[in-house]
């Protein structure tokens, strides 16, 4: 029945009237003026006020707010799942801005941060998966090689996010993310078979987690910890030494924080 909701999620895109999921214009699924908030501008170096331990260097496409919230919140929540291509885009360029001029010519391994299983079932889709997938793809296009490697799991249950504060979601968040078994085999062989793994810390810029919104930034130093630790590495290593983390959009405060 998932499977059979989710094939209709995409079939009433095509088949019903649709308007911009960021204005409401009618018959276009994005309208020019709402792909430009998302695709305007060069992707920023984002940082959050108070900065959690262990968060590594994010960046981001734009601020989450107006037609760029409605545009995530229409593809998260309401199987919007055409928008998953521009959301793609867009965390592809952040992900570009991310990764830098590394040296080694290995792939990109983009880890998507991961939902709760109930908010997946309930959604009928992975949002971040999903995005992430078509952010892979265009990377490729552009003659990047990336791979999407869905390594992370929440090894226990957290609380609703919504309405804690910073000190309040990392507690929420402490030690709640780990790599799946098979996930930390994958991480090392891939690792270790393109030579990013040396006598130390993991080399930075090709180990990119991928989200679909930083409003704390407790889940990506959390996803970071837990990568980190596949690496042999600490909490605040991990910020230099093992991944730097890209997602479609940020609370306005965290661009405002860089700008000042």
């Amino acid at each position: 029945m998932r499977n059979a909701g989710r094939v209709w999620q995409e079939l009433s895109g095509l088949l019903l009237p649709v308007a911009c999921a960021g204005c409401g214009r009618p018959r276009t699924e994005l309208c020019t003026a709402c792909g430009a908030a998302l695709h305007g501008g060069p992707a920023r170096l984002v940082r959050p006020s108070p900065r959690p331990p262990g968060l590594p260097a994010v960046y981001a496409a734009a601020p989450y707010e107006n037609a760029v919230r409605a545009v995530l919140l229409a593809h998260k929540e309401r199987g919007a799942l055409g928008l998953a291509g521009v959301l793609g885009r867009a965390l592809a360029g952040c992900v570009r801005a991310g990764a830098g001029q590394p040296r080694d010519a290995g792939p990109l391994l983009l880890v998507p941060v991961p939902s709760a299983r109930s908010s997946t079932a309930a959604r009928g889709h992975d949002p971040v998966r999903r995005i992430a997938a078509a952010a892979a793809r265009d990377l490729r296009r552009a003659g990047l090689p990336t791979q999407v490697l869905p390594l992370l799991r929440q090894r226990r249950a957290v609380a609703d996010q919504s309405g804690l504060g910073a000190r309040q979601r990392r507690a929420n968040l402490a030690g709640a993310l780990e790599l799946t078994a098979r996930g930390g085999r994958v991480l090392r062989h891939e690792l270790l078979r393109h030579e990013l793994l040396r006598h130390g810390p993991l080399r930075l810029g090709r180990v990119i987690l991928v989200d679909d919104l930083l409003t704390t930034g407790s889940t990506l130093a959390e996803a970071a910890r837990a990568v980190g630790e596949a690496g042999g590495v600490g909490r605040e290593s991990s910020v230099h030494g093992v991944c730097r983390a890209a997602v479609v959009a940020a609370s306005p405060t965290a661009f405002e924080i860089n700008r000042n």
